[in-house]
C-alpha cells in the first residue's frame, strides 16, 4: 500500500513553473526545485517522472493559469469592441507590475522557444499552438474593433499586433520599461 501524498500538486507545479519561468529550463536543477517545493528528490520523480515532466505540466499550467484567463475575453463568442485594447493594457500592467516583485515577467514559451528545448518536437508544437491561438484571439479582437475593415486588413492588424506582443513579451525580460512602451504604443493605435 502506497502513502499519501502529503503535498498539493497545483502547489509544486505552479512553484516549478515559477522557477522554469525566471531560469528558463536549462537553468534550473533538481535541488533548485527541492528548495523552492520541500519536496525531495525522490518525490519529484515520482510525481513527474524526471524534470522534463515537471516542466511538460508547468507549460501546461502556465497555459490554463496565466495564458487562458488573459486572452479569454479575445476567445468569447461576443468580442466586445475593447477587448483588444483592454488585454493589451492589462498585458503592459502585468509586465510593469511583475519586474518588481519576485514573479517572473516576460513569457515562458517565448523563452523556452530560445533556449535547447526550442528544437524538440512536442516543445515545438505547444509554442505553435499557442502563437496560432494568440493570433487568432487578436484576430476576433480586431475584428470587433474595426468591424467595418475586411478579412485582409483584419488578418494585417491581428498578425502586427500578435508580432508586436510577442516582441513585447521578449522584451520584457531584459528591459520592461521599453516593452510597456511597445504595448502602450500598439494599444494606442487601435483605440
Amino acid at each position: 500500500m502506497g502513502r499519501t501524498q502529503a503535498y498539493d500538486t497545483a502547489t509544486v507545479v505552479a512553484s516549478a513553473r515559477n522557477l522554469f519561468w525566471k531560469r528558463g529550463f536549462d537553468g534550473v536543477s533538481v535541488s533548485d526545485v527541492e528548495k523552492v517545493t520541500g519536496l525531495s528528490r525522490s518525490s519529484i520523480y515520482h510525481a513527474f517522472g524526471n524534470m522534463r515532466g515537471l516542466f511538460d505540466a508547468a507549460v501546461q499550467d502556465y497555459l490554463d493559469t496565466i495564458v487562458a484567463p488573459r486572452i479569454r475575453p479575445l476567445l468569447e463568442p461576443d468580442v466586445a469592441p475593447g477587448a483588444l485594447a483592454g488585454y493589451l493594457t492589462g498585458l503592459a500592467e502585468a509586465i510593469g507590475r511583475l519586474g518588481d516583485s519576485d514573479e517572473p515577467t516576460g513569457c515562458l514559451l517565448v523563452g523556452t522557444a530560445g533556449s535547447t528545448l526550442g528544437d524538440d518536437a512536442a516543445v515545438r508544437q505547444v509554442v505553435g499552438a499557442y502563437h496560432a491561438e494568440l493570433l487568432a484571439a487578436v484576430t476576433r479582437g480586431v475584428a470587433a474593433r474595426f468591424p467595418d475593415d475586411d478579412a485582409e486588413s483584419v488578418a494585417a492588424r491581428a498578425t502586427s499586433i500578435t508580432g508586436a506582443t510577442i516582441a513585447a513579451m521578449t522584451l520584457a525580460r531584459v528591459n520592461r520599461d521599453e516593452a510597456v512602451r511597445l504595448l502602450d504604443v500598439t494599444s494606442a493605435m487601435i483605440r
